[in-house]
């Protein structure tokens, strides 16, 4: 078992310094991840977004020792990841959606020890962990039948107890929740996020298609394209640079003078009518646009003057979608002429898969 992840001088949980990654693959070379800087603190949930084919596999298997850099340096909390495989091994796991890893043949239970022994656990502590986890993700009626009778979302839910059976430091989730109902997918963030809080430094990366489960769970989000960083920050960060203008929709009970007379205000860089209202509706509805939100107090005192009722407020918002689409311009199920996520380790050049001994 790991220590725990606690202490004020942990190295960063994630250092990424030029990586880069490139097959030889034939007619041409493809560069999956083309110089990639990356830091990530300890105890962060940080997240990766990209289309297919952005390079974000590649960067993961770099992470989780899967597969060599062709340059560059990458370290899990100060470890190497070509010289110290072993080390970053015992401290992080990996759960990716829709994985169909061990026997269908055997239980629940059987199949967690299973891989607890794997992880090197000894044979008591690898049951009682067994059925710690199996309690925790919510599986105790499933305990003892067997992995190819389960649903969907119980087969993930035991694929989330196997990435938590050696108590990682670091843990790489790839897309966890895909294919998953709305009541499975919200188990298995909240578990996740249960586990996180459990222990300070506890770390966690997240690669999802689903803008609003990022938006959610991360402190900070990298979006990657053509195996480039495109940007980073945290998601409020991100929304900011596609709207920097603050935005409301503004309805009342009447309005004397038009919507020009909030046009004149200062910090209204405009005012209009909006066209989605019927004619016949008893009330005015005015699309704003401030400088800032603090543009809104004269807007709501100049309405008192002339004893307009504001009757809703609502302010639009951009998503992560929207800062998605202005930096890739493509959505995420296109891909690149290099497309090698999904393919990763079928182009050639060093890969390196771990015996299942090796995770302990």
């Amino acid at each position: 078992m790991s220590v725990e992840p606690q202490g004020a001088a942990l190295p960063p949980a994630i250092a990424v310094r030029g990586v880069r990654r490139v097959y030889d693959a034939k007619p041409n070379r493809v560069t999956a991840l083309a110089g990639v800087d990356l830091e990530v603190a300890p105890g962060e949930f940080f997240g990766l977004l990209g289309p297919n084919g952005a390079g974000k596999t590649t960067l993961i298997k770099i992470l989780t020792t899967l597969l060599l850099p062709t340059s560059g340096e990458a370290r899990i909390f100060g470890f190497d990841v070509v010289e110290e495989t072993r080390r970053i091994r015992r401290i992080m796991n990996m759960v990716a959606g829709g994985e169909q890893s061990g026997y269908g043949i055997l239980t629940v239970r059987e199949q967690l020890w299973m891989f607890s022994q794997f992880y090197g656990l000894a044979t008591g502590e690898g049951w009682a962990r067994v059925d710690e986890l199996i309690e925790a993700v919510g599986l105790g009626d499933q305990r003892l039948q067997r992995v190819s009778t389960l649903s969907t979302g119980q087969r993930q839910k035991m694929n989330m107890a196997r990435g938590l059976l050696n108590d990682p430091w670091i843990l790489f989730l790839d897309e966890p929740t895909l294919g998953l109902d709305v009541a499975a997918a919200r188990s298995i963030r909240e578990l996740v996020l249960d586990w996180k809080a459990a222990v300070p430094g506890r770390t966690v990366l997240l690669t999802t298609h689903y803008m609003a489960e990022a938006d959610e769970l991360c402190d900070r989000i990298a979006i990657v394209d053509h195996g480039r960083i495109l940007a980073i920050g945290t998601p409020d960060e991100l929304k900011r640079r596609v709207q920097r203008e603050s935005i409301f929709r503004l309805e009342l009970d009447h309005l004397d003078g038009g919507a020009e007379t909030l046009a004149r205000l200062p910090g209204v860089e405009s005012a209009a009518l909006a066209a989605d209202v019927d004619a016949a509706a008893q009330r005015v509805v005015v699309n704003l646009v401030l400088t800032d939100d603090a543009a809104l107090g004269a807007v709501v005192t100049a309405l008192g003057g002339t004893g307009s009722q504001i009757l809703a407020l609502r302010k639009s918002e951009p998503t992560l979608e929207d800062v998605f689409v202005e930096l890739v311009g493509r959505g995420f199920g296109d891909e690149s002429d290099g497309d090698v996520d999904g393919a990763d380790g079928d182009a050639g050049g060093p890969d390196r898969e771990p015996a299942p001994a090796e995770a302990a």
